[in-house]
């Protein structure tokens, strides 16, 4: 008779269905071992659960439903045919046990995964593919906390509903699968490439560093949208700041990942560094006057973008003023719109660097991201603005000028989100989601006074010159629609903003 039965799967609830098929199938004299995959993924649409919380689960299911188990995880692959094989490895080098057809039962119900195990000689349990009708799988379950049917609770094992309630889990759930900004795995979008980002944020983490560090209050220092958490290293080496936390806030899986990783690799020689999870439109990350400096580099503009513009915005900030204590400061560094934005300018583009095609291309979205890079980057910047006008999440118009067909007239803000973004071409459907110019300085101000911000005299617009000289002035010229020659505009913004002392 099969000593193990093995069970694979992500294992984020356990259902009393289980409890009564795992029990009548492993009995007295099988362990069950349960092979967690994605074990290294965590607060996700897909894997919403830690691998630590799914094996305490797991644990105390094992104990009230009277079965000897062991647990392994097993780290997230690419999709690959072989994943059987790389489960039973893993199990191996985790446990030292070879499982075999001959001494295994695999449990699984996904007939896709279970015919991988099936070509291997095992032989397979259905679990709920094995009853008519079929009762609610682990994920379906799950899927009822989120939309808050009661039901779960009666359909789980008492031992998840036992880990849940102890851990708070189904608030995590809840604000996990149903965030509306976040995607399946973790990021802002499915086409960003998290490496080209993480290696953008270390090389200005000095740049930042130098323009807010002198209005940085000691005490509680948060730092939301931290990236792979370079700016906070910098705050770590800082004297002054020796007896302060520092904390970083970063929503995309991969850069939070970093994070951990920095800290646990002895980056930062404070013991008060602490990183969290967290999407900041979700609601309030930290209690009411808790934080003395708060910190965002290059996240506004993506508040705005992914979330319902300025209400997202106003909301965001009105959180940053709650959780800052009186006398607290918040620093924003961004880009910014130039002053008046939506005036009718010209633009005149090169069509001499890059390629011409008689319209531009639909269908990017469909190609891998190599591609998109190739096809983009080989555009002229002429060409490359009407393809921008396809892929961008916020249309606007732009008409060419009569007789010079290298030539456009578009609103102001519309010609510099283009002229900020044209050369992101490995990211090219990632930036296109993001509007860079939706807010100038005197909207920021406004904005920040409504809220009850004091704006400190170091605030204000400025233009990055290096993009001017680099980027834009080589293959691009603003006029106005009479032909007067137009100065390059500000590029970005640091707002200073004080909580007063009386509030």
């Amino acid at each position: 008779m099969p000593r193990y039965l093995l069970f694979p799967g992500r294992h984020h609830l356990l259902t009393r269905f289980q409890a009564e098929y795992l029990g009548r199938l492993a009995g007295a004299d099988r362990t069950v071992v349960w092979a967690v995959t994605s074990a290294n993924h965590e607060n996700t649409k897909r894997n919403p659960i830690p691998f630590h919380r799914r094996e305490a689960a797991i644990e105390r299911f094992s104990v009230l439903a009277g079965l000897r188990s062991v647990v392994v995880p097993v780290f997230d692959t690419a999709a690959t045919d072989r994943f059987a094989e790389v489960t039973c490895k893993n199990v191996e080098a985790v446990t030292g046990l070879t499982l075999t057809p001959d001494d295994t039962v695999v449990a699984c119900s996904t007939p896709e995964v279970a015919a991988m195990y099936a070509r291997l000689g095992f032989p397979i349990a259905g679990v709920e593919a094995d009853v008519e009708p079929a009762p609610d799988r682990p994920w379906d379950v799950l899927l009822r906390l989120a939309a808050d049917d009661p039901a779960w609770r009666e359909l789980a094992h008492p031992a998840s509903v036992d880990v849940f309630d102890r851990y708070q889990l189904d608030e995590l759930v809840r604000a996990v699968v149903n965030d509306p900004v976040v995607g399946d795995e973790g990021g802002l979008t499915a086409t960003r490439d998290y490496r080209t980002y993480a290696e953008a944020f270390a090389d200005a983490a000095q740049r930042k560093w130098a323009a807010v560090r002198d209005h940085v209050r000691p005490g509680r220092i948060v730092d939301i949208g931290c990236g792979a958490g370079a700016v906070l290293e910098l705050a770590d080496r800082e004297p002054a700041l020796r007896e302060s936390d520092l904390i970083g806030v970063e929503v995309a899986r991969h850069l939070f990942e970093e994070c951990v990783h920095k800290k646990a690799q002895g980056f930062f020689a404070n013991p008060n560094v602490f990183f969290y999870r967290r999407n900041v439109l979700g609601g309030a990350v930290f209690a009411p006057r808790s934080v003395d400096t708060t910190m965002t580099f290059a996240l506004t503009h993506e508040i705005w973008s992914y979330g319902d513009r300025m209400a997202s915005l106003r909301r965001f900030v009105r959180a940053i003023y709650d959780h800052t204590v009186p006398g607290g400061v918040w620093i924003n560094s961004d880009v910014c719109g130039p002053d008046g934005r939506d005036r009718p300018v010209r633009l005149r583009l090169s069509t001499s660097d890059g390629a011409n095609p008689a319209r531009p291309r639909t269908d990017l979205a469909a190609l891998p991201a190599p591609e998109v890079a190739t096809y983009v980057g080989g555009l002229s910047t002429r060409a490359r603005l009407d393809q921008f006008a396809v892929d961008y999440r916020f249309p606007f118009d732009h008409r060419p000028v009569d007789g010079e067909p290298d030539t456009v007239e578009l609103a102001f803000g519309a010609a510099m989100d283009f002229l900020t973004r044209k050369d992101y071409t490995d990211n090219w459907l990632s930036e296109t989601r993001e509007q860079f110019c939706g807010l100038e300085y005197a909207d920021w101000k406004a904005l920040l006074a409504d809220v009850g911000f004091e704006v400190d005299a170091a605030s204000g617009a400025y233009r990055n010159d290096w993009i001017v000289t680099n980027r834009l002035a080589p293959v691009a010229a603003l006029s106005t629609p009479d032909g007067d020659p137009i100065g390059w505009p500000v590029t970005h913004v640091l707002s200073v903003a004080r909580r007063p002392l009386n509030t």
